[in-house]
């Protein structure tokens, strides 16, 4: 498996539908015509009910069933910001049997392709690329840090507007955290007619959650040095 690049700041595509896989408690499995809601996903996520392989060689002799499928799932912020879905992933393939919800075991898919929609657009994802990919170690554990932080640490999203630049104007009527990521924090400034996210990138990649209290820490410490030091624009 290729290593993420420790320059990057933010999560690539394949990164993105990686961690969405690994973190959904829910899906939309779309096969026969027939739409089955699947809930209450393990801590394996999307992955844990299905595994995905690539298109097996056409011998012209294989005479198992085709079933179309389709895998969607949504990518909703934990935090109760304006605009909530951050994401929509679509797994699309080739199962050898009809679905059956009731399967005991995973469910054998032969990947076709992936399609991650999101603010930026559309972005196809290949197999090779989600295989090539180290899921973010703080993908599952993402929802819980940001609502712990909303809900327990109020006082620590002033402090990290203070790394935004430009400073915020007068008209912002709220600042809350809508991601994070194995690259940094992001903030979701709303507006009464509009709103943007600012990335806070971390000093490096985090590859291992037990790096995520540090990095934050890390951030605010820079926050509150630009306040002592007059670096901070008002």
């Amino acid at each position: 498996m290729r290593p993420f690049s420790a320059r990057a700041t933010a999560p690539t595509a394949a990164e993105r539908v990686r961690s969405i896989l690994a973190a959904a408690h829910s899906m939309t499995v779309v096969s026969d015509g027939i739409h089955t809601e699947v809930r209450h996903l393990d801590v394996a996520g999307a992955m844990g009910h299905f595994h995905l392989h690539a298109p097996f060689e056409d011998t012209g002799a294989q005479t198992a069933t085709r079933v179309p499928v389709r895998l969607e799932l949504t990518d909703i912020a934990p935090t109760p910001v304006r605009g909530r879905v951050r994401a929509r992933v679509k797994v699309t393939g080739v199962l050898a049997a009809p679905y059956d919800a009731e399967a005991a075991k995973s469910t054998c898919m032969e990947f076709g392709q992936a399609v991650l929609e999101d603010a930026q657009g559309r972005t196809y994802v290949t197999l090779h690329a989600l295989e090539a990919t180290e899921l973010d170690p703080i993908a599952t554990s993402e929802a819980g840090m940001l609502t712990h932080l909303v809900d327990d640490h109020s006082e620590v999203v002033p402090l990290l507007l203070r790394l935004v630049r430009p400073h915020p104007d007068s008209g912002m009527l709220r600042a809350l955290p809508v991601a994070m990521d194995r690259y940094g924090v992001t903030l979701r400034l709303e507006y009464p007619h509009t709103h943007h996210d600012v990335r806070l990138p971390f000093k490096t990649p985090v590859t291992d959650i037990d790096q995520a209290g540090p990095q934050i820490h890390a951030l605010l410490t820079t926050a509150r040095r630009l306040s002592h030091t007059g670096h901070l624009l008002s």
